[in-house]
């Protein structure tokens, strides 16, 4: 019965060891939203839903700064969390919403409106940070999906490669418009403790969160 339902979920699903007594959303979940919302997880509209809610947090965590001698936003550790909850294609999908947003004026975006609105913001100095939101969001949901996302070590070194891919991004961009030395001093040095910190921090609460999905019978 395990098995042959295993085998049907091949297509969707990152085949997992059957272990005696795993809960089978762990078996045939994978990502966190399969685990936790099985019966809808592939649904169109509750894909639409969760990418319009992952924006929301998304532009939530870009207002949010916390002090520092650099002040740092949340906003890529909402990013990669979400990849790795949602996984690749909708993880990715969501950021898409959100720059699209951003893109139509709304003010979702960090440092709007303060310092401006819709595209001609977007292709100032942060606009390659947010081409690598969607790169990273989508390599952590493809890490996760294969299991990156419920051993802490393991997701740290996703995370971190996420963050990699969002500053490779940022930085090639901004060395176009400044310069390499000043892009790096600027746009990639300062901000390096804190992607450490933002890494850890996402690295021990996915896992965590994995522990208290209920286990279902077999």
């Amino acid at each position: 019965m395990l098995r042959e339902r295993h085998a049907r979920c091949r297509p969707f699903c990152y085949p997992t060891p059957l272990k005696r007594g795993a809960p089978l959303s762990h078996i045939y979940a994978t990502t966190l939203v399969q685990a936790l919302f099985p019966q809808r997880a592939g649904s169109l509209v509750t894909g639409a839903l969760l990418a319009i809610l992952g924006s929301v947090l998304i532009a939530v965590s870009a207002k949010i700064q916390v002090p520092g001698p650099v002040p740092m936003t949340l906003q890529s550790l909402v990013v990669l969390t979400i990849g790795a909850v949602f996984g690749a294609r909708l993880g990715a999908a969501t950021v898409l919403v959100y720059l699209v947003e951003g893109a139509a004026g709304l003010p979702v975006l960090a440092g709007t409106p303060e310092k401006g609105l819709g595209l001609a913001y977007m292709m100032g100095p942060t606009g390659g940070y947010l081409v690598g939101f969607v790169a990273a969001a989508f390599t952590v949901g493809w890490l996760a999906e294969r299991g990156w996302d419920r051993a802490h070590w393991k997701l740290f070194i996703a995370m971190a490669i996420g963050h990699a891919a969002i500053f490779a991004c940022g930085y090639a961009w901004l060395a176009l418009l400044v310069g390499p030395e000043k892009a790096w001093l600027l746009g990639v040095m300062p901000f390096a403790a804190s992607v450490v910190i933002k890494t850890a921090l996402g690295a021990m609460l996915l896992p965590a969160v994995w522990r208290l999905v209920p286990r279902r019978p077999a």
